[in-house]
């Protein structure tokens, strides 16, 4: 069998996480990049590792990620590799398993390749656009739910408006959470503040590919490899929710935007 560009990223993905998995729970260097914005020296071994063997796949491949310095060169390149070498970076440096290693290929603005690597809980999440999503052997499809009350989200705690909704587990990874969805095991994932495109690149074309509809927080289309390489908010959610789950949060989606 032949294999394919998918197969060849799916095996880099599954190298850093057993890189990242020797790591785990171990002693090494961390810090804060920004208060409140953790990284530690795996994080920029993976980074290293997958900006040199992704790189080798698509030379002409632009680069965006959270552990590189960007470069507008990228902008120029049809097709650029959007990562995050550990999406929930939290988790990982407490030990806890809500941590993937994420990689999308992004051609023309949308997401055509996406890995999360989640070694460990024994997951690997994969989608490529237009064959659907799969989580090790199980293809994806989202809950069918019509309801935003009871809706269920990942989340510790929940605001006093959002208390329609049910919490489930929230993972520390972003792109984790999006995931759920996609799997049937959450229905909403909705955040309100500019954020990256590396942290949820790959989870978009996941969800998207499971049945999902996947906004910003005003409900526009996301695009990626853009020149700020970010996005207002991200919003997943099943399709019969998605509208109502936009304007649930419309007032504070406008109120954000505004600052």
């Amino acid at each position: 069998m032949t294999e394919t560009l998918a197969d060849a990223v799916t095996a880099i993905a599954a190298d850093a996480g057993r890189v990242a998995m020797a790591r785990f729970g171990t002693d090494f260097k961390r810090w804060e990049k920004s208060p409140g914005n953790p990284v530690c020296e795996v994080d920029l071994e993976l980074d290293a590792m997958l900006r040199e063997r992704l790189g080798a796949l698509l030379p002409e491949a632009g680069w965006l990620s959270e552990e590189t310095v960007d470069n507008a060169d990228r902008l120029g390149a049809t097709k650029a590799w959007v990562v995050d070498p550990i999406d929930g970076t939290r988790d990982y440096l407490r030990g806890r398993k809500g941590w993937a290693v994420s990689i999308a290929l992004v051609e023309h603005g949308r997401p055509v390749i996406g890995i999360l690597e989640a070694p460990a809980r024994g997951e690997r999440w994969r989608a490529e656009a237009g064959k659907g999503a799969y989580r090790n052997a199980d293809r994806l499809r989202v809950h069918d739910r019509a309801e935003l009350v009871g809706a269920r989200v990942p989340a510790n705690d929940l605001a006093k408006a959002d208390r329609l909704f049910e919490r489930v587990h929230q993972p520390n990874s972003i792109a984790l959470r999006m995931a759920m969805v996609a799997a049937g095991e959450a229905d909403l994932v909705a955040t309100v503040r500019w954020g990256h495109e590396w942290d949820i690149a790959a989870a978009t074309l996941l969800a998207s590919e499971a049945g999902a509809v996947v906004s910003d927080a005003t409900g526009a289309p996301i695009g990626f490899n853009s020149p700020r390489g970010d996005a207002y908010g991200v919003l997943v959610a099943v399709p019969g929710i998605h509208a109502a789950a936009v304007e649930h949060v419309r007032e504070r989606a406008a109120a954000g935007m505004k600052r």
